[in-house]
């Protein structure tokens, strides 16, 4: 089991500072409907317009066109979306195969979450984070302001391995609790041997936002191995004995490959948003450059 690591490990100050100039976007709007009434709930921020319809009588005068009025001599009222909280969810794969590489997964994808909580939280957004293993949890839910950074890092700290991933049940879980719509930024190796369809399929049906990354490490896509080996899954114990041989590796890269892009045909199909990475690749570099590519932040 991977020990805890320090909030203070996980941002340092110089990236908090290009982090402030980043914000969460949402491809879809989460207000179900329109109207002139409600302000902004975020400070220095104007309501975004959306159309225009006839004045009728009742109708709050400060939001008549007059520029049109003074064109066409008829009363339009100006229409808004209407703003709601953004949520902002990441769950995070703690499974046993998560603590393998050099760096270890489950600490790539805490520093990854670890990053996109604290925009969420600098934006006035409500933030979840979710750990999932052969349980789900543990969760710290619905925490909004810059005031609770400390608390979210800690959160994330404490996260360790451990236990078979049951990535459908997590998925599950999450989707029951959360029923709200918003941005849900799944973590994962995807190493689980009840499969993935399953559990994306219970995110899919609650229309969230949906983003997934999936990351191996330089070990896993790349392995030096020779000679008779005795494998054992660090998740659940089962063991194989096999002959590396240059003919094995080329299988099993060309496996992995395949499996890789049957994951992203998947998301592809359904409307989620997939990225890869090895965690050889700075997680900055991931969060500065690949997810705003991918539309994620901007």
């Amino acid at each position: 089991m991977a020990s805890a690591t320090k909030s203070t490990d996980l941002l340092d100050p110089e990236f908090i500072g290009r982090l402030e100039r980043l914000d969460i976007v949402s491809r879809r709007i989460f207000a179900g409907r329109m109207k002139g009434e409600r302000r902004s709930k975020r400070k220095g921020q104007s309501v975004e317009f959306a159309d225009y319809r006839n004045y009728v009588v009742g109708d709050d005068l400060r939001f008549l066109d007059w520029n049109i009025y003074g064109r066409l001599e008829r009363l339009f009222i100006k229409l808004f979306f209407e703003e709601e909280d953004l949520h902002v969810s990441v769950l995070v794969d703690t499974s046993g195969s998560m603590d393998f590489g050099e760096p270890a997964k489950l600490w790539y994808a805490k520093r990854v979450a670890a990053a996109i909580a604290y925009i969420g939280l600098a934006k006035y957004n409500r933030v979840t984070l979710c750990g999932w293993s052969d349980r789900f949890g543990p969760e710290l839910a619905g925490v909004r302001g810059r005031h609770l950074v400390s608390k979210v890092l800690g959160h994330l700290s404490a996260l360790e391995t451990g236990g078979a991933g049951n990535m459908t049940a997590a998925c599950r879980q999450f989707a029951i609790r959360h029923p709200q719509r918003g941005v849900v930024l799944l973590l994962s190796d995807f190493m689980d041997k009840g499969g993935y369809e399953e559990g994306l399929r219970y995110l899919i049906g609650r229309h969230y936002d949906l983003y997934v990354v999936q990351m191996l490490s330089p070990q896993e896509i790349s392995p030096d191995l020779t000679g008779d080996l005795q494998l054992r899954d660090v998740e659940d114990g089962d063991l194989a004995e096999i002959t590396i041989s240059r003919a094995l590796l080329n299988r099993y890269k060309q496996n992995l490959n395949a499996y890789c892009r049957g994951l992203q045909d998947f998301c592809r199909r359904r409307g989620i948003v997939y990225l890869f990475t090895s965690t050889e690749v700075p997680f900055d570099q991931l969060v500065l450059t690949y997810l705003r590519r991918r539309g994620l932040l901007k």
